[in-house]
C-alpha cells in the first residue's frame, strides 16, 4: 500500500519542457486503479491513464514505469484495499466455514458497491488480456487465495472441526468459484441481496462433522 511519505511526489519534466510538475501520487495510483477495474487491462491505454490520472506520458513513466508496472502497484494497493476482505476473514474468523461465510457476504457487499466499479478487479482486469506476464500475475492472485483456503479447511479437519474426508481442495476451489461467479454477476446487474442469497446456498453445502 502506498505508504503517507509517499503520498506528494514531484516529477520533473524533462529539460526544455518548462516547470516541474507536481501530483499527488496515491490520488493518481487511485485513478489509475478505478480506470484498470471499470475497463480491464488491455482496454485501458496508456492515453487513457494519463487523461484519468491528470498527468502527461513522461510524468507517469517516471513515477511509475510503464502501463504494465503501473499495473502491477494497482493490484498491490487494490489487495491492501477493496479487496483485503478475503485476507482479514480468514484471518479473524475462527474457522473456515465462518469465514467462506464472512468473505462471500463482504463479497456481495463490495461487488455491488456504487462507489466503484462492480465486481472485483483481480478478476475482471483479465478480460481480453493479452500479456502473458498480466495474466500469470492475476492467475497466482487468484490462486493463492485459494491455496490459502485450502490449507485453512486442512487445519478445521485436522482439529477435528470439518468431517476428516472433507477434500480441503475442492471445497476451497468451490469457494473460488463462486467469488470470481459473484464478480460477474455483478458486472452483469445481480443485486447485493441476490449475492447473499448465493452465498448461503453456498455455505449450505458445506460438510458438517
Amino acid at each position: 500500500m502506498v505508504g503517507h511519505g509517499q503520498a506528494e511526489e514531484q516529477v520533473r519534466a524533462p529539460k526544455g519542457r518548462g516547470r516541474p510538475r507536481s501530483f499527488d501520487r496515491a490520488t493518481a495510483l487511485e485513478k489509475a486503479l478505478m480506470a484498470f477495474w471499470e475497463h480491464g487491462y488491455e482496454a485501458t491505454s496508456v492515453s487513457d491513464l494519463t487523461r484519468i490520472m491528470g498527468i502527461g506520458a513522461p510524468s507517469l513513466y517516471a513515477a511509475f514505469g510503464d502501463k504494465r508496472t503501473l499495473f502491477e502497484e494497482v493490484v498491490q494497493v487494490y489487495g491492501a484495499t477493496h479487496g483485503a476482505f478475503t485476507d482479514r476473514a480468514l484471518a479473524e474468523e475462527p474457522t473456515a466455514r465462518a469465514a467462506v461465510g464472512r468473505m462471500l457476504r463482504e463479497a456481495a457487499a463490495e461487488y455491488t458497491d456504487p462507489a466503484h466499479p462492480y465486481g472485483c478487479l483481480v478478476v475482471h482486469a483479465a478480460t481480453n488480456c493479452t500479456s502473458p506476464e498480466v495474466e500469470q500475475l492475476l492467475r497466482e492472485q487468484r490462486n493463492s487465495n485459494i491455496t490459502a483456503l485450502a490449507s485453512r479447511i486442512r487445519a478445521d479437519v485436522t482439529a477435528g472441526l470439518l468431517p476428516a474426508g472433507t477434500d480441503a481442495a475442492a471445497l476451497a476451489r468451490h469457494t473460488g468459484a463462486m467469488i470470481q461467479g459473484m464478480s460477474q454477476q455483478a458486472r452483469d446487474g445481480a443485486s447485493r441481496a441476490e449475492l447473499e442469497a448465493l452465498a448461503e446456498i453456498a455455505l449450505s453445502i458445506w460438510p458438517q462433522d
